[in-house]
């Protein structure tokens, strides 16, 4: 199975995850980049990065690698922001066709559900919902045992559902 980890993260959270689901898979990882990005600091990162998650921008991204003809997998990641799912993403998946593939989802956030957020990515890509889904609350706050355990269970579970 040759797989991709795809991902936007603004505060390490996200990357943190990406890295260690990448590795467990010994996927390519592909990190998104807006070209404007987003301000770091509390208030600042929830009026803009919610602004532009509630209203479904899709902003311009750096350059990427990715041919969608290499993979089996992909696996996406996001932090959710507003309760959906980060901006960049949208971009990428707009980018690309990638109805055909087999996908599995990630997020990380503080808390609450991610059934909006996985739902939302999955109607933006179209008819395909994804394999297996996974839930991590701030994986950089030190639970790292609970977070390798939840990772390595995801990335087992993908494993045997693509092979």
């Amino acid at each position: 199975m040759k797989a991709a980890v795809i991902y936007y993260s603004l505060e390490g959270n996200t990357r943190l995850a990406a890295e260690l689901i990448a590795r467990k898979l010994d996927a390519d990882l592909i990190p998104l980049t807006p070209s404007k990005g987003y301000p770091p600091g509390k208030v600042s990162k929830y009026f803009w990065g919610g602004k532009s998650a509630t209203f479904a921008e899709a902003p311009k991204l750096e350059p990427y690698d990715f041919d969608p003809d290499l993979y089996d997998l992909l696996v996406l990641g996001t932090p959710v922001w507003a309760g959906t799912f980060a901006p960049p993403l949208r971009t990428f998946i707009r980018e690309n066709h990638l109805s055909a593939k087999k996908l599995a989802l990630f997020a990380c956030c503080s808390g609450g559900s991610t059934a909006k957020c996985f739902s939302q990515i999955e109607r933006e890509i179209g008819s395909v919902p994804a394999v297996s889904k996974l839930r991590l609350i701030d994986p950089l706050l030190g639970r790292q045992e609970e977070v390798d355990r939840s990772i390595t269970g995801f990335c087992a579970e993908l494993t045997l559902r693509v092979g």
